[in-house]
């Protein structure tokens, strides 16, 4: 049974869309206070609402294990409250009951906090491991904000019927759900169904707010929402920038629940569009929050740098950019000529350094060792390190972050050289796979052609040997990408992907080369998750390992 509100009444609540900083609590701290006066400053708000974990940002890993963290987050706690805003504010924080860690939230009244809830659902799995640091809480809470009662939960909360059902029974009228809910393709309408649920079972208007911002290899993609007690979205904040959305909520005495009223509904992207603002976004922050000058990378006239090329001038500006041509012997003309343009096009510092002085030099250091064999991959894994060398020196020198530039399709079966084009410290497509590049630069070209034709329709070569195409050692990419999609996101058996009419044969190398290529994949560059399984903190394989794929 719901407390009905014995009186009407009309409440002000905004949703405090923000980008903090992973482990720099006093700088979130301020964060969260500059909001809420700038808010202040336009408008007055009854309730104003911050993402969970806010103070430390999510996710915090094992900074949740430093001693001093406590204090510090007392200090944090401290100063909202001594801030004594005409705001009610809802922050997220981790905090300890009775010596165990919780995920936490705060309501913050005239400088004092007058209620606490712990996170009671903990997810462990994918890119999650709050298990790992946090113990779960068990109670709702409930609390009268200017005379509507509301409850308050947190993320994973959502996602299962109990703790709604909890905050229904305890009388509430309203739930407000903080999140550090990462981006993936799919996430969007997944969270929009659970929300739905839960506001069908229980009649109950939401009010979800979501952290923004690129954390390592994670994006946090806003949309905080809020929907009425029908499931019907009502107020819908920006993806992945900074927003600050009002929802206004109104009860009549005698009602069981409040109304939320319709307010502004910013459109969602169209998912091609979504993904580019996703790993733009991933790749701004990663720079920026680590205090990069800029980055710079190899740029081969081939698709997946020219469109590295492309989303780092989005994301940083031309000025902070610089790319470099490395050509050898094999590399064809138009390589250059494409390369060229682009950079020109973009308008960032362009350089072209040619490999051959530097490759013939380490060949000649290597005679002896080379003395009677036949030319192999050694000699075209060498012209890949000469560049990554040189890349490495321009970081050195410069203060810039090289870039990597491989796909998802080529980091899952290990088309690619350690110490080469692996080199570098950032790689920002490393969760797409090679045909998602493609229409991710027919995309881009849509908003200005900054990719030349020629890039987009020429068969994609490594360009280490004469006449080389990727196709002479790898499947057609429209099939590997399949294949790869199965084994690798869906855990597919050897046995399910043929019976889906692909050539044994051709599954088996695929799969070989996914399982021992594992050592290679630990010494990349972390890059952007876009996909529910990224090679990274979702997918956690051993390097050593008996185990045979079978059937």
């Amino acid at each position: 049974m719901h407390v009905t509100s014995s009186t009407s009444g009309r409440l002000s609540v905004v949703m405090a869309q923000v980008n903090p900083l992973v482990g720099d609590i006093p700088g979130n701290t301020r964060l969260v206070l500059d909001t809420a006066s700038a808010i202040l400053a336009q408008q007055p708000a009854d309730l104003i609402v911050y993402p969970e974990l806010v103070l430390t940002a999510y996710p915090p890993e094992d900074l949740l294990l430093r001693p001093s963290l406590d204090v510090r987050i007392a200090t944090a706690l401290q100063q909202l409250c001594d801030a004594r805003l005409s705001s009610t504010l809802v922050v997220g924080y981790p905090g300890r009951v009775d010596g165990r860690l919780h995920n936490r939230l705060a309501v913050i009244q005239n400088g004092v906090i007058i209620g606490h809830y712990s996170k009671q659902c903990l997810p462990n799995y994918q890119v999650f491991d709050e298990k790992r640091y946090f113990d779960p809480g068990t109670v709702p809470l409930v609390l009268n904000i200017n005379g509507l009662p509301v409850a308050f939960t947190i993320c994973e909360d959502l996602w299962f019927a109990e703790p709604m059902r909890q905050a229904a029974a305890a009388g509430a009228a309203l739930v407000v759900n903080i999140n550090g809910s990462p981006y993936s393709r799919t996430k969007y309408a997944e969270r929009l169904r659970s929300m739905q649920q839960r506001v069908a079972e229980t009649g109950l208007p939401l009010v979800y707010v979501n952290q923004v911002g690129g954390q390592d290899e994670l994006v946090f993609d806003g949309a905080s929402m809020a929907l009425a007690a029908d499931g019907s979205v009502q107020v819908q904040a920006t993806q992945f920038t900074t927003d600050l959305q009002r929802v206004e909520v109104e009860w009549e005495a005698g009602t069981t629940a409040a109304v939320v009223r319709p307010g502004k509904r910013t459109a969602l992207l169209t998912d091609i569009a979504e993904l580019y603002a996703a790993l733009e976004l991933g790749l701004a922050d990663y720079i920026n929050k680590n205090h990069f000058k800029g980055v710079v990378l190899g740029l081969s006239g081939g698709i997946d740098s020219a469109l590295t090329l492309a989303l780092a001038v989005d994301a940083l500006g031309k000025a902070r950019v610089k790319a470099v041509m490395m050509p050898f012997d094999y590399t064809a003309p138009m390589s250059r000529e494409d390369a060229a343009q682009q950079a020109q096009v973009l308008g960032v510092d362009y350089s072209e350094i040619a490999i051959a002085p530097l490759y013939h030099a380490c060949m000649q250091g290597l005679q002896q060792e080379f003395a009677g064999t036949t030319a192999d991959l050694a000699e075209q894994n060498l012209q890949a390190r000469c560049r990554g060398v040189m890349l490495m020196a321009i970081s050195n020198k410069h203060g810039l972050l090289v870039l990597t530039t491989g796909n998802k399709s080529e980091m899952a079966v290990g088309y690619s050289t350690l110490y080469g084009d692996m080199a570098g410290g950032f790689d920002v497509l490393k969760d797409v796979p090679k045909m998602l590049v493609y229409a991710l630069a027919e995309y881009r070209n849509t908003l200005g052609a900054v990719i030349p034709r020629r890039v987009i329709e020429r068969a994609p070569s490594a360009e280490l040997a004469p006449g080389q195409i990727d196709e002479d050692n790898l499947p057609p990419y429209p099939v590997l990408d399949r294949i790869l999609e199965l084994y690798v996101d869906q855990d597919q058996s050897l046995k399910a992907i043929c019976q889906q009419g692909f050539d044994k044969a051709v599954v088996e190398k695929v799969i070989r080369m996914v399982d021992r290529t594992e050592y290679k994949r630990r010494q990349a560059p972390v890059g952007v998750r876009i996909s529910e399984r990224g090679f990274g903190r979702d997918r956690r394989y051993p390097i050593t390992s008996g185990w045979q794929p079978g059937e």
